[in-house]
């Protein structure tokens, strides 16, 4: 779907139809050829939201990692617990998403429910919070590829070397036609999946201690140390939100993305719930924490390697690697659209909304997010020069943005919901209660919680035995720009009202 109007400002009408005062802000836009049309479908949308959450990754890395720090065997039922509450915010968030066809998601339903100085700011921390998950993410990539290629050939690359090949595969994938990216993510989720299939049903039949509902007991997951576990499997969703981000390129704007958040979200809670179950299974109920401590993201490959072929093993390593860059093209995809969006409303340079003529690519977004991409990796590279650690990339690079990026995400979603709200309770005649109110104020609620104990255990997550700076340097760093976008756009008001009026508008049908 092309760009439904290149004037962000509606014409020169503010949101309620009445004459903008007059203002000598210009009016010219970006020539752009719009982003690709109406490419994707339910399947490849529901393929590129769980590529984003990276199935194999959180299987392999996040449930053991998880385990050996809380000590709690009811992980598996933390992610029915969240599963529940996401798809609550689904329900809302899918029903607003039928009107509000914007590439900037949050930005956008934050902006149309709870105001445009809300949404500037959410604008701003969600650039923040997508990058950090992606840039994290090369960190654990490097270090993964580093390590495969020393096992399997003997070559010895740094960690940030292998991170920039990743980095190139990724940035060539972002000015691709999306139903490219979309197709190959399909090829690498569906391995994904296999793969853990196959983990699930060797631990099901291995079971030494019995098939049990060990994992799945209540009180072995509310018991101490349930915040942090809940803010460790809530990193394992980030991403499923995405779909609404790609309204304006899907066949049918007003269902394609309902329908396929939805269907995501609960995949991914169920397939995780019985995953990490099947660990608990697998390993045994009484080992499971201890093994976990011993192996960490090894445990899932320790396990492959004691009750499966050899060649298996080395599939699944593989596919683990490209479980990685399917999170990276994900998430690439994603900043490369924030990108475009606020450089269509004008909030950010217009030239960030500049799409390729040829694939439709949102491409200056895209090489905008190429480009922190490699400044950050090169700095961290240069940084860890001097370390002895070969797991730098992973307790620095990886853990602290990807927490980062979690905290502002989840905070996001607490705010959308509310917005969902704000903005449904004029649509009365279209939806139930349940869908305009309930739903999503659940929702809110659960996710005003997990903040803030993502907030409390903050230090946990990143690997601090107690407070730090980082404990408070790092959320800061999300935080602040969103401070920084509300003070703006609240000055916007006043002083340049055209600008101000198309905040949040782009793409919209109202």
């Amino acid at each position: 779907m092309s760009i439904l109007s290149s004037d962000s400002t509606n014409g020169g009408r503010n949101p309620r139809g009445k004459e903008a005062p007059a203002t000598t802000e210009p009016s010219t836009h970006p020539v752009t050829a719009g982003l690709d049309s109406r490419r994707i479908g339910v399947p490849a949308l529901v393929f590129m939201i769980i590529a984003a959450s990276a199935p194999l990754t959180v299987v392999a890395g996040g449930v053991p990692s998880n385990f050996a720090v809380t000590s709690l065997t009811g992980i598996p039922l933390s992610f029915v617990v969240l599963g529940i509450v996401l798809i609550l915010f689904a329900i809302g968030y899918a029903a607003m998403s039928r009107h509000v066809h914007n590439a900037g998601a949050f930005f956008a339903y934050i902006s149309k429910g709870l105001g445009k100085p809300a949404g500037m700011g959410a604008a701003l921390t969600a650039l923040v919070a997508y990058n950090a998950m992606q840039i994290g993410i090369a960190g654990m990539f490097g270090f993964v590829f580093s390590s495969f290629l020393e096992t399997l050939t003997g070559i010895s690359l740094s960690w940030w070397v292998c991170a920039l090949i990743g980095w190139v595969i990724v940035g060539v994938m972002g000015v691709c036609r999306v139903d490219f990216s979309a197709k190959v993510l399909g090829i690498v989720v569906g391995a994904e999946f296999l793969v853990v299939i196959v983990f699930d049903l060797i631990g099901i039949v291995h079971s030494p201690e019995g098939v049990t509902a060990d994992g799945l007991m209540v009180d072995q997951l509310f018991a101490p140390g349930v915040g942090a576990a809940l803010a460790f499997s809530i990193a394992a969703f980030m991403g499923f939100e995405s779909g609404a981000i790609y309204n304006e390129e899907v066949k049918d704007p007003r269902r394609t993305a309902r329908r396929a958040t939805v269907i995501a979200v609960s995949i991914i809670a169920v397939f995780y719930a019985i995953s990490a179950w099947a660990m608990v299974v697998g390993e045994g109920a009484s080992n499971v924490i201890g093994r976990s401590q011993e192996f960490g993201p090894d445990l899932m490959f320790v396990f492959l390697g004691e009750h499966a072929p050899v060649w298996f093993v080395d599939l699944a390593n593989l596919l683990f690697l490209t479980s990685l860059i399917a999170a990276l093209v994900a998430f690439h995809n994603i900043v490369a659209r924030y990108f475009f969006a606020l450089g269509r409303d004008r909030v950010l340079p217009s030239v960030l909304a500049r799409t390729s003529k040829r694939t439709g690519a949102p491409v200056a977004g895209s090489l905008t997010q190429s480009g922190l991409a490699l400044v950050v990796i090169l700095v961290f590279a240069a940084v860890g020069s001097g370390s002895d650690d070969p797991l730098f990339p992973v307790v620095t690079l990886f853990t602290w943005l990807t927490n980062m990026g979690a905290f502002g995400l989840v905070l996001l979603m607490a705010l959308t919901a509310l917005a969902v709200i704000g903005f449904l309770r004029t649509k009365a005649g279209e939806y139930s209660l349940w869908t305009r109110a309930i739903a999503p104020g659940l929702s809110a609620i659960g996710l005003f919680a997990l903040f803030v104990s993502i907030v409390l255990n903050f230090n946990v997550l990143i690997g601090l035995d107690g407070t730090s700076v980082l404990s408070w340097v790092l959320p800061a760093i999300v935080l602040v720009p969103g401070l920084i976008g509300t003070i703006w756009a609240i000055m916007l008001r006043s002083s340049r009202s055209q600008l101000y009026a198309g905040i949040g508008s782009g793409g919209s049908l109202g």
